[in-house]
């Protein structure tokens, strides 16, 4: 693998992730990636519209364990490189992006870790690829295609208006400006937190993503996005390796699929938690626990 140096952060950014950063080309995008420890694999993907800084409490628990901890952003999101055409925001192109970094780190022996379009696009790369997942980690994301009789939250039905849609997210910061209304505690997005996850979208032309992805979710059983998700869910309801769940109930976007993933997993540990959608910000403390357990079950 040939490693890209990575781009410079803001000097008020920089103290916020003390881990080692580079890029790697993956079907012709740079993709950002940060790194801390040695050991088993284990890689943390987010979701939309946030970046690697997700986890950064989160490897903050998990410091001096034997684990090599991968946290990308994803193409178009956080510091990766931004495609300006919005249809490039496919679920089988980002698991493409995904599974050619999968491929060129030769990682072996993961345990994977999904949040929000995190969990699907790691899930679709790695069902290309299943023999190298040992371990799984779920939160607050979906595993598999909408049920016949799904209804599209509001959010959702709002990313589709024509031209209001394209205003708010693109020209008004959307929804990372709002990212503290699905949370538990508001309060734990505020601040500089707020503001790292706003600073890599700063610029109108990098702000395709956000709208892209939203607009990724199905809003019907034909949307280019339901068959891939079968594939995820195959993997997962075929896994026999440990599978651990934590979730924030406080989540308005998905705390109410917790429920109906607890029925399809019945033999996964589940720790249900007061937090909200970014539960990183919240119970970093649960999640590594979640990862210590799987790594000790399947090691």
């Amino acid at each position: 693998m040939n490693e890209l140096p990575p781009p410079t952060l803001p000097t008020w950014l920089e103290p916020q992730v003390p881990f080692k950063r580079y890029r790697v080309q993956v079907g012709g995008y740079r993709m950002h990636v940060m790194e801390q420890g040695r050991g088993r694999p284990v890689l943390l993907l987010h979701g939309n519209p946030t970046w690697g800084y997700l986890y950064r409490k989160v490897a903050s628990e998990l410091a001096g364990e034997p684990l090599r901890l991968i946290m990308p952003d994803l193409i178009g999101l956080g510091f990766s490189d931004k495609p300006v055409d919005a249809l490039a925001h496919q679920l089988d192109h980002h698991a493409s992006w995904l599974g050619s970094l999968i491929d060129q780190l030769e990682l072996e022996d993961l345990i994977f870790v999904g949040q929000d379009w995190g969990g699907p696009i790691g899930l679709r790369a790695l069902a290309d690829r299943p023999r190298r997942m040992t371990g799984l980690v779920i939160l607050n994301t979906v595993i598999g295609p909408p049920r016949p009789e799904f209804k599209p939250t509001t959010f959702h039905r709002f990313a589709r208006l024509p031209l209001v849609s394209d205003f708010v997210f693109g020209r008004l910061g959307f929804p990372e400006i709002g990212m503290h209304q699905v949370q538990g505690d508001r309060k734990s997005i505020s601040g500089e937190i707020k503001r790292a996850y706003r600073y890599p979208l700063r610029k109108h032309a990098d702000r395709v993503a956000p709208l892209a992805l939203a607009r990724m979710v199905p809003d019907g059983l034909d949307h280019p996005s339901v068959e891939p998700l079968g594939h995820c869910q195959e993997l997962v309801l075929g896994f026999e390796g440990p599978i651990d769940v934590v979730w924030g109930k406080r989540d308005p976007v998905l705390g109410s699929v917790g429920r109906h993933l607890e029925r399809q997993l019945p033999k996964a540990r589940f720790t249900w938690t007061d937090a909200g959608h970014f539960l990183q910000e919240e119970v970093p403390g649960p999640i590594a626990d979640a990862v210590r357990r799987v790594h000790t079950a399947s090691s």
